[in-house]
C-alpha cells in the first residue's frame, strides 16, 4: 500500500494553518515540510533564530491538523546555488552545518525519520572537481549526522545541480556509502531523459516526489503527463517500496511552475497512482500509467 504525504509548500499563497488545514481536507494524514528560505513563515533563519519557539509553535500547527510529518526538506538558500551545500566558504558550510543539526532537532521533536537536502551546484569559474568533492564531503558529514539520530538523509537530484542527470546522480550516491535519494521523475523528464532510464534509481530511493511533467516541461497537468507513473509504481511494488510518496506540486516563479491548479492536480495524481497500485497488485489489468512514457 502506498503510503501518501502532500508537500505544504504546495499552496504557498495560504497561511501555515490554513495549508495544514487543506491538506487534512484533502485526506492526507501527513505532510512534507518544507523548511526553506523562501518561504514565508518556515525559514531556516527563523529557525536558527529561535529553534525551541520555532519548533513548539510548529508542534502545535501539526496537533491542531492532526498531522504527521513524512519529510523534512531543508533549503538553506533563497536560491539552490545561495549557501549551497558545497559552497566553497568554510563559514558558510559551518553555518549550513548548524543549520541541519538544528534540523535534526526539529525531526526529533516531530518524529519525523527522513530529512531531503539539496546535493550542491556547479559554481561558475569553479574547479568541478572541487565542487564534487565539497559535495560529497558535505552529503557524507549530513548523512553522518542524520544516521546517528536515527534519521534518513536524502539528496534531491534536480534541475541545475550537480546531480542533474543519471550518470551524475549514480556518482554522488556511489562516493558516500549510506545516501540515499528523494527521487523525483520531473528533474529528469524535464530534460528529456525518459522514465524508463529513471527507474533503476528506485532502488537508491527513500522517499519519491510525485508530479506531472513532461519534456521541456517540469510541471504540468495530468493531461500533458509524460511521466510513466504505471512503471514506477509496478517496480515499487516488485521492490517492497516502505517510504512515501509526496505529491508535491509547487507555485512558483521558476520553470513555468505557476500554471497549474494544485488542489485539482493533487487530487488527480493521487487517484492515478492508487489505480496504478491497484493494476500492480492485478497484473491482469491495464496499468492507468502505461500511456505516460
Amino acid at each position: 500500500m502506498i503510503h501518501f504525504s502532500c508537500a505544504d509548500y504546495t499552496f504557498p499563497l495560504l497561511s501555515r494553518s490554513q495549508r495544514f488545514a487543506l491538506l487534512k481536507l484533502l485526506g492526507f494524514t501527513h505532510v512534507d515540510i518544507g523548511l526553506f528560505e523562501r518561504s514565508t513563515d518556515m525559514t531556516p533563519s527563523r529557525m536558527l533564530a529561535a529553534p525551541k519557539a520555532f519548533i513548539k509553535q510548529l508542534q502545535i500547527d501539526l496537533k491542531d491538523a492532526d498531522l504527521q510529518v513524512a519529510d523534512v526538506f531543508l533549503q538553506t538558500g533563497l536560491d539552490p546555488s545561495v549557501s549551497a551545500a558545497n559552497d566553497s566558504s568554510l563559514p558558510v558550510r559551518a553555518h549550513n552545518r548548524r543549520i541541519f543539526s538544528l534540523t535534526l532537532d526539529l525531526c526529533a521533536a516531530l518524529a519525523c525519520k527522513h530529512i531531503t537536502g539539496l546535493p550542491g551546484v556547479w559554481h561558475e569559474g569553479s574547479n568541478k572537481t572541487v565542487d564534487f568533492e565539497l559535495a560529497v564531503e558535505s552529503a557524507a558529514w549530513r548523512q553522518r549526522a542524520a544516521a546517528d539520530a536515527s534519521v534518513n538523509y536524502a539528496i534531491e537530484a534536480h534541475v541545475g545541480s550537480i546531480c542533474s542527470d543519471i550518470p551524475s546522480t549514480h556518482a554522488l550516491l556511489d562516493a558516500v556509502p549510506g545516501l540515499t535519494l528523494t527521487l523525483d521523475y520531473g528533474h529528469f523528464i524535464v530534460a528529456r531523459i525518459p522514465s524508463s532510464k529513471v527507474h533503476p534509481l528506485l532502488r537508491f530511493a527513500s522517499h519519491i516526489h510525485a508530479r506531472c511533467g513532461a519534456p521541456d516541461r517540469l510541471q504540468t497537468s495530468l493531461s500533458e503527463n509524460r511521466i510513466d507513473f504505471g512503471g514506477m509504481v509496478s517496480r515499487m511494488s516488485k521492490q517492497k517500496y516502505t517510504g512515501y510518496v509526496a505529491i508535491e506540486y509547487v507555485h512558483v516563479d521558476w520553470q513555468q511552475c505557476n500554471r497549474t491548479d494544485n488542489v485539482s492536480e493533487t487530487i488527480l495524481l493521487r487517484r492515478l497512482l492508487e489505480d496504478c497500485e491497484n493494476s500492480a497488485q492485478n497484473p491482469a489489468q491495464t496499468s492507468p500509467g502505461d500511456e505516460y512514457v
